[in-house]
């Protein structure tokens, strides 16, 4: 017993004097971006938060926010960002943003349908599927609107949209053709848009929180991901899924979100600052990231992904598939708006 005793006195001993240096040696993955400024003086904190990792242009707009914010109120406001889901997964998140326990969120798209029925048209198959319709989408004053204030119910204010990407599939088997596809079980959005289009397509799919996918592709649990290939390639689930099919069916959007209440007690200086600020990075993230796609598609076949493109009789027969699924999301959305939305987009 006694022997046993000094064993395990040893042992934490050992651990007590290896711990530091193996907790000097865990690179910090936010510490590049830690503020150059203390925020401990602060008259208001906005805190906001985003699910995925800020090598991302559009969710990097996070912290130029913070600063910029930080500068133009002259210390007053401080934008405190967490993003790699240090608040929780994104249905929590926005529970806590509906009650104010969180002032605000960049949600991703899939996922800010279960806040608005509208908020998920930017999902829709091939209706905002390119960078340049974004920007159309985002420049059309009276769309953008319309889509922002559908979020008012829930007692949220839509500000504007960053992007990470175009969707396509990544897999841990070669899927050419829809035949292939067939074969692939996808790891899919908590999120009804997806959910339904799955369907439309009739093909296996998992619904599954971001934060269990890299267990589950490794595990072969799923061995497909519907995701961009920015995500894919700094999330590293290129590692695993070495090949990637351009479907190229939508525009992987943040839809940044502020608790309305928050909001209105903020000074009106304040609001101005906030919301200026988020525009402007919003908009300069946008452009950053149409390049950040290209530059992630060279890396990732540089590394050995392969990727392919689907044939235009698939492509058509996707189109085809989904058109029912339109249809019953054109009654959810408003079809008078789906209309204005595609004819303004396919002029």
């Amino acid at each position: 017993m006694a022997r046993r005793l000094i064993w395990l006195l040893s042992l934490l001993l050992v651990t007590l004097l290896v711990s530091p240096a193996l907790a000097e040696d865990k690179a910090d993955p936010l510490a590049s971006w830690k503020p150059a400024f203390d925020p401990s003086s602060a008259e208001y904190t906005y805190l906001l938060s985003n699910v995925s990792h800020p090598a991302m242009e559009g969710i990097a707009a996070g912290y130029r926010i913070r600063d910029k914010a930080w500068e133009r109120s002259k210390g007053r406001l401080y934008v405190d960002f967490r993003p790699l889901s240090q608040l929780g997964g994104e249905k929590d998140v926005l529970s806590k943003l509906r009650m104010g326990a969180i002032q605000g969120i960049m949600c991703s798209s899939v996922a800010a349908a279960n806040v608005a029925d509208k908020l998920g048209i930017v999902n829709l198959p091939y209706v905002v599927d390119t960078f340049e319709k974004l920007d159309k989408f985002r420049a059309n004053e009276e769309l953008f609107r319309e889509f922002a204030e559908s979020a008012k119910p829930a007692g949220l204010k839509v500000v504007d949209i960053t992007g990470y990407g175009t969707y396509g599939w990544a897999t841990t088997v070669p899927v050419r053709t829809l035949a292939d596809a067939a074969k692939v079980n996808f790891r899919i959005a908590e999120a009804p848009v997806n959910t339904d289009l799955y369907k439309a397509w009739k093909l296996k799919f998992t619904v599954m929180p971001w934060p269990d996918v890299p267990q589950a592709l490794q595990t072969g649990v799923i061995n497909g991901l519907d995701h961009t290939p920015t995500v894919c390639n700094i999330t590293k689930k290129f590692d695993i899924a070495k090949y990637f099919t351009e479907v190229n069916y939508a525009q992987g959007l943040f839809i940044h979100m502020i608790n309305q209440r928050w909001f209105d007690r903020l000074p009106a200086d304040l609001q101005k600052i906030l919301i200026e600020t988020i525009e402007e990075e919003s908009a300069n993230s946008r452009a950053l990231t149409k390049a950040q796609h290209e530059a992630m598609i060279a890396d990732a076949k540089a590394k050995g992904v392969e990727f392919y493109t689907l044939s235009a009789d698939d492509k058509q027969q996707l189109i085809e598939m989904a058109a029912p699924m339109l249809g019953t999301w054109g009654k959810k959305i408003g079809q008078d708006y789906l209309n204005k939305v595609r004819a303004a987009l396919n002029p």
